[in-house]
């Protein structure tokens, strides 16, 4: 005697909550996204290949043994301190009011370190330009 199953199993799957579950998170990511907003240090970047129009009249240079040297204009760099670099770029701001400060540092140099000259150029309202390559004559 053969016996009759009175319940059929679908084979179907209803993808109608899962796609309302993705749009939801996709409302929920494109919102989100747009209110992170990161805190970062506002660099001015070349817009180029060439050479920033600006020329930095001021040069700020620290070496792999963190030594650090400044000089304005064409003169040759003199050995300053982390203290003494406000002094030496407010006197070379009073020579040329619209001196811009080129930063060369090497590779190794920790970023602590450039960060204070940064922080230095920020407080005395200086503009700064990160160089990319270092300077000539040395």
């Amino acid at each position: 005697m053969a016996l009759k199953r009175r319940t059929k199993i679908s084979p179907l799957f209803s993808m109608a909550s899962m796609t309302d579950v993705i749009f939801l998170l996709l409302i929920f990511f494109m919102i989100t996204s747009t209110v992170v907003s990161p805190n970062a240090i506002k660099v001015l970047l070349p817009q180029g290949k060439e050479q920033t129009s600006a020329k930095p009249l001021t040069r700020v240079i620290i070496d792999a043994e963190l030594n650090m040297y400044a000089a304005f204009g064409n003169d040759k760099e003199q050995p300053v301190t982390a203290e003494q670099l406000p002094d030496f770029l407010k006197n070379c701001a009073a020579r040329e009011p619209e001196m811009y400060v080129a930063l060369y540092a090497d590779e190794t140099v920790p970023y602590r370190e450039i960060v204070k000259v940064l922080n230095i150029a920020n407080e005395n309202k200086f503009k700064m330009v990160l160089a990319t390559r270092k300077p000539d004559a040395r």
